[in-house]
């Protein structure tokens, strides 16, 4: 398990590694695969894939939102112009997009944007434009336009193929997916049997980032302030950061008992999102946990810390029109940051403003509806992220596959 953000860079290098191994067992399977599914992190396995005559696509985890910004930010060479610019506040709008798009040197789209990493950039970008195709986890009611346009830029056929979290249809498998939870999923459901339907805001930022000791505080006094009832998941390492950590987490749920609920561990997140008291989330901005929350129907207060997760905001604020934004304007260490990024007061008006009445609450809440019944009708018999499953069957079952 990687602890320190320092261990990241010689991790990616070495995964190129396992091209050998990798080639062996592919070697070794009777019958050979009919194509390799690989994602940004290991654009190794496109050349292992080539070399056995087996066509290779491209998976890549984020929006297609994301990603079309990542390949026209690549495409028109805005990396390298940020890179050179010293003005760490100047914004750029990245060019090609079909809606306007604007980032700061800090939260450019890419995962490799560091020079010592530029060369797994440069392969990650190789592969994806060699590839015979691309899968998004997304669906073509969501992001249809941006489909449209990486499908054009890219030259090949993209995939949309989700929300895949909706392959989880039963209460177990919304309860397991991911691992087993650490909390009691009966202790939550009970909680929130008890909440009125749409009135609870749910708060998890995703299973790396972490709140130091200062940050927690302030989530905490800001949903406390905000009046709003609340489930909020705080991992087992916050709580074990101090005993001060601890006695603060239980004042605050003896003087929001009733209305809030902290949840310490790991929680099955779907089971949540699906629950009718659960009007709202507080999102760290992750995909998964994004297109989770309008899979289910749900509006976000978006609170980015890295990658991909101030882009997918824009997304979701801008264009979807599904959230309201916390205030974020620049990245977090991954593993836990000494600042303070966001007040407690943000922290309340964001959930007030997201659960609360009038015609905007009411109009993202209306949006996050639509959204959800499509991406349902997406993933059923007929559906576009169905009928694209099945033609990326189709295309790869071809006799085609020759053994070398």
């Amino acid at each position: 398990m990687l602890t320190d953000v320092a261990q990241f860079i010689p991790f990616f290098f070495e995964l190129r590694d396992l091209a050998t191994p990798f080639d062996a067992y592919v070697r070794s399977l009777t019958p050979r695969p009919s194509c390799v599914i690989s994602d940004w992190c290991n654009p190794w396995t496109s050349g292992v894939a080539k070399s056995l005559g087996i066509p290779w696509v491209f998976f890549h985890g984020p929006s297609c939102f994301f990603s079309l910004c990542d390949l026209m930010a690549a495409n028109h060479g805005l990396h390298e112009r940020i890179t050179s610019d010293d003005d760490e506040e100047k914004q750029y709008a990245v060019p090609g997009m079909p809606v306007p798009v604007t980032v700061t040197k800090a939260t450019a789209p890419g995962f490799f944007n560091h020079p010592s990493i530029f060369v797994l950039r440069d392969e990650a970008m190789e592969a994806m434009r060699t590839a015979d195709g691309v899968v998004v986890n997304t669906f073509v009611d969501l992001e249809r336009e941006f489909v449209e346009c990486y499908e054009k830029a890219l030259g090949k056929p993209v995939w949309t193929l989700g929300p895949l979290s909706l392959c989880n249809r039963d209460a177990e498998a919304m309860a397991t997916r991911g691992k087993a939870a650490t909390v009691g999923k009966e202790a939550i459901t009970a909680w929130l049997d008890g909440q009125a339907p749409g009135s609870v805001v749910y708060v998890s930022f995703g299973s790396i980032a972490r709140k130091l000791p200062k940050q927690l505080f302030e989530v905490g006094h800001g949903l406390e302030d905000s009046g709003v009832p609340f489930l909020w998941v705080v991992k087992e390492h916050e709580v074990d950061a101090s005993p001060e950590v601890r006695e603060w987490l239980e004042a605050l749920q003896s003087r929001t008992a009733g209305r809030g609920h902290v949840a310490r561990g790991w929680v099955p997140q779907l089971a949540v999102l699906s629950h009718l008291a659960v009007g709202g989330f507080v999102t760290h901005c992750g995909w998964n946990s994004l297109l989770e929350s309008i899979a289910h129907g749900v509006p976000v207060v978006t609170w980015p810390h890295f990658a991909d997760q101030f882009i997918n905001e824009q997304l979701a604020v801008d264009v979807l029109g599904v959230g309201v934004r916390v205030g974020v304007t620049s990245p977090v260490m991954l593993f836990g940051d000494e600042a303070v990024v966001v007040a407690r007061e943000d922290v309340a008006r964001a959930v007030s403003a997201l659960m609360g009445g009038g015609e905007e609450a009411d109009e993202r809440r209306k949006k996050a509806r639509e959204y959800g019944e499509k991406a349902r009708r997406a993933m059923e018999e007929g559906g576009s992220s169905y009928e694209n499953l099945t033609r990326l069957i189709e295309t790869f079952s071809r006799p085609e596959v020759k053994e070398q």
